[in-house]
């Protein structure tokens, strides 16, 4: 597809997105508003220039004055209120009170179309002060308007312009509050939207990591098995071939419950799998499994640890023995993988169980997650730490259900895993 057609397919994409959050009404609320919203509202001080206009007003160098001065501060006031730090600053804050203070003056010294100018100081009151005390304020404002407007023109007067006063005040802090409380439920529910996706990602991200990586190296060793018994014990041969299909039938249905997010791992399964990796490795497989039963979300953590460990003692070990334990008490669980493997001879990548270029034996790229901690004495290169997918995703995994990982060097030579999970209430109540 040429660049000119895709772009036209995108923008119609685009387009059609549009039209569809319109039909459902969770389109974007547009632009924000801004200060000129507000600006029109100043006509009603057109009776008042058309007094100094006509002669009509005494001193009128003064009405001129306090005209510029108003307006000036409602525009000054108005076009902060709409930027949340502009406008609970002590400076606009104090506009206002000047705004408060011309109004009077205004009233008070000529009264009839000048008495409009309160209205007006109602729409700048409710767009600043918006929040708990807004009501306070408006009723306040509403009682001080009527006073000065009763002064001035009498009780009919006053009532009408306290009543104008009190609806500009409020609807405008009604208004503007509804608007800018729902563009910040937009930011929200958009940032929410955000975080799931890359939740998404993630999870699986770590999940095809773990799949393909054990699956791909149980298929490697089974091959390189087939390849040796091939010319000595060809029913030996098949039967490993029988078990590569046997694994890619089942990583296929795998990497399907991955996509939908719908798999759940079983601890005794991946134990079975281990086996039978390490059997076809060369490793002799020691399982021992004691306590209470498990939860089945317990049993898919452990399961990833299972099927990582035995990976990496497949991939990068060079051992000849490979312990898993599995010891559940009353509040925790405890999964330990110990192999007695050098690290002298790496897989195809030439990484290392514990030294050459990967270091110590972590993900399938040959590192460790920088978060897991290393005890115990050795070789350097056994201590040093480097960045991996493997266990990192899995120390990730178990953090988030309370748990931790660990990876080392043992202290009696070899490298150890240890995963530690809280046991929740319900788990104790199975009976095995």
């Amino acid at each position: 597809m040429d660049p000119w057609r895709a772009r036209r397919e995108c923008a119609r994409t685009a387009r059609q997105a549009r039209r569809a959050d319109g039909k459902s009404g969770v389109g974007h609320p547009g632009p924000p508003p801004t200060g000129f919203a507000l600006l029109p509202w100043l006509l009603l001080g057109m009776g008042a220039f058309s007094n100094v206009l006509q002669g009509e007003t005494p001193n009128p160098w003064i009405g001129v004055l306090g005209l510029l001065a108003f307006n000036s501060l409602y525009v000054h006031v108005t076009f902060r209120a709409f930027d949340r730090a502009k406008r609970e600053s002590v400076s606009n804050r104090v506009a206002l009170g000047l705004l408060v203070l011309v109004t009077t003056g205004l009233a008070l010294g000529y009264g009839g179309n000048w008495l409009m100018f309160f209205p007006l100081l109602g729409l700048a009151t409710g767009a600043t002060l918006r929040g708990p005390w807004v009501g306070r304020a408006g009723l306040l404002l509403t009682l001080y308007a009527g006073a000065i407007c009763w002064l001035r023109a009498g009780w009919d007067e006053a009532t009408g312009m306290a009543y104008a006063t009190f609806l500009s005040s409020m609807v405008t802090a009604a208004i503007l509050g509804l608007s800018e409380a729902v563009r910040e439920l937009q930011a929200a529910r958009e940032e929410l939207a955000r975080r799931a996706v890359e939740k998404e990602r993630l999870r699986f991200s770590r999940d095809l990591h773990d799949l393909l990586g054990h699956t791909l190296s149980v298929v490697v060793v089974k091959s390189e098995a087939a390849r040796r018994l091939a010319s000595r014990d060809l029913d030996a041969a098949l039967a490993q071939i029988t078990d590569i299909e046997t694994v890619g039938r089942q990583v296929l249905t795998e990497i399907r419950e991955a996509v939908t997010g719908y798999r759940e791992g079983s601890l005794a399964t991946e134990l079975t799998r281990a086996r039978s990796a390490l059997s076809a490795a060369s490793v002799r497989p020691v399982v021992r499994q004691s306590g209470t039963p498990l939860a089945p979300e317990t049993e898919a953590l452990l399961g990833w640890v299972v099927r990582e460990a035995v990976t990496n003692v497949v991939r990068h070990s060079d051992a000849t023995r490979c312990e898993i334990t599995v010891e559940s008490a009353a509040e925790r669980v405890r999964l330990t993988v110990t192999d007695n493997g050098t690290g002298t001879s790496g897989g195809e990548d030439g990484d290392a169980h514990g030294g050459g270029s990967g270091d110590a034996h972590g993900g399938e790229d040959g590192g460790t997650d920088t978060s897991a901690s290393f005890s115990g004495d050795g070789p350097a290169s056994l201590r040093r730490v480097v960045g991996g997918t493997g266990l990192k995703g899995l120390t990730e995994r178990l953090a988030a259900a309370g748990g931790s990982l660990t990876a080392g060097p043992a202290p009696r030579g070899g490298f150890t895993v240890t995963a530690v999970l809280p046991v929740g209430a319900d788990e104790l109540t199975h009976t095995g």
